[in-house]
C-alpha cells in the first residue's frame, strides 16, 4: 500500500516504513506528525479525489537538520560586481508509520 501526500508545496509518494525529507515542520524529534492532505491511496485499488477524503498518513519526526550548502555566485562583467552567497535549506526527516485510508 502506498499514498501520495502533499506538504511544503511538494508531493511525496510514501509507503509504511519510509523515511522522507520534507520542508521544515517545526516539530521536535520523536513527535508525531499527521499529514491530512492525501491526494491518492493505492491498496487493492487506486483511490483519488473524493474517495480519499478523510484519509491520513501518520509519521514520527526522526531528525531536523539542514541540507548541504548551495553556492550562488552573481557576476556582472566589466563593472567589478561579484557576490558569493551560500544557502542551506532546513528539512525535517519523517518516518511513515501508518496509512489510514
Amino acid at each position: 500500500m502506498y499514498a501520495v501526500i502533499a506538504t511544503g508545496g511538494k508531493q511525496y509518494k510514501v509507503e509504511e516504513g519510509d523515511v522522507i525529507r520534507v520542508e521544515k515542520l517545526g516539530k521536535e524529534e520523536g513527535e508525531a506528525v499527521t499529514f491530512e492532505d492525501v491526494l491518492a491511496v493505492k491498496g487493492e485499488s487506486l483511490m483519488v479525489g473524493d474517495a480519499v477524503k478523510g484519509a491520513t498518513v501518520e509519521g514520527e519526526v526522526v531528525k531536523n537538520g539542514k541540507t548541504r550548502k548551495v553556492i550562488v555566485y552573481k557576476y556582472k562583467p566589466k563593472s567589478g560586481y561579484h557576490k558569493k552567497i551560500g544557502h542551506r535549506q532546513a528539512f525535517t526527516a519523517v518516518k511513515i508509520n501508518k496509512i489510514n485510508a
